[in-house]
């Protein structure tokens, strides 16, 4: 049953928990700028008692200042006992947020940087192929899906 009263309770809670600048909860969403509006996806999952968390592409089209509170936030996120699955096309991202990576390449594991402390200390022009080491031993070969194709294969 929907409570009015709980839910704004909630609200103003994850908007000052989270840092979100707006003029007040009833504000539209679309007016926020995109920093604010991942802080409200992820505010609803908060609601919702997620506990894993995908982030894919988290930071794309926001500013560097926000960009910054959405890495802190996934770091409060993990420190409080939850997990996190960040997709990112942004080396610079995956090695300032990531305790592990891998790279996917056709529905498959590619690679694994070789250490994430390595990856944080090597020049940005550096192609991620070059961090690349074999998938770490135990790691599961991804299996076909069951009508055949692979994942991000995109026939009918």
């Amino acid at each position: 049953l929907f409570e009015p009263r709980r839910a704004a309770r909630v609200a103003d809670d994850l908007i000052a928990k989270l840092r979100i600048v707006t003029p007040s909860a009833r504000q539209t969403v679309a007016l926020l700028s995109g920093g604010n509006q991942q802080k409200v996806v992820i505010g609803k999952w908060l609601a919702a008692g997620a506990r894993l968390f995908i982030f894919d592409e988290p930071t794309r089209g926001i500013d560097v200042g926000a960009k910054a509170e959405i890495f802190a936030l996934i770091d409060r996120l993990v420190a409080g006992g939850a997990a996190a699955l960040m997709i990112s096309s942004e080396q610079a991202e995956i090695c300032h947020v990531c305790d592990r990576a891998y790279v996917m390449r056709e529905g498959r594991i590619a690679g694994a940087p070789l250490r994430m402390r390595r990856c944080r200390t090597v020049a940005l022009e550096v192609p991620v192929g070059a961090l690349l080491a074999p998938p770490e031993p135990g790691v599961a070969k991804p299996q076909p899906l069951p009508n055949g194709r692979k994942l991000g294969d995109r026939r009918r």
